[in-house]
């Protein structure tokens, strides 16, 4: 059987594309080049489906969240509100996977940001 290999990219709808991509840039430090093409660094991926009627993935309208891996996600939230991100006060802690804060995009798309634990083994678990 023939597999994929792992993700080949994320596409979103925005009003101002070039704003938005420069708010990743700027704000997440995605560096992407003009094609949108980014080197991540290797680590876990998870693919998990939610119930329908979840609030996980923040507004209704939102089909589908973003999640990057981050190494220290206190200075990463710490960046994020000193450029004056709409982030979420709460964070979650889940033990054997790792801890996870939320960022609101400018165009209102919510983006978890995800700290592995340090193991190897994070991402085995469903939220």
């Amino acid at each position: 059987m023939e597999r994929v290999l792992g993700i080949g990219g994320y596409f979103v709808r925005a009003a101002d594309p070039a704003a938005l991509t420069a708010w990743y840039r700027d704000c997440l430090g995605l560096d992407a080049d003009d094609n949108g093409l980014w080197l991540q660094e290797a680590g876990p991926t998870v693919l998990a489906a939610f119930e329908s009627d979840t609030d996980y993935l923040g507004a209704r309208a939102q089909q589908t969240m973003l999640n990057f891996r981050v190494r220290d996600l206190d200075a990463m939230l710490a960046q994020l509100r000193a450029r004056g991100a709409d982030v979420a006060e709460e964070t979650q802690d889940m033990a054997g996977v790792g801890r996870f804060g939320w960022v609101t995009d400018p165009e209102g798309n919510r983006v978890e940001l995800w700290q592995p634990e340090r193991d190897g083994t994070a991402g085995s678990e469903t939220r």
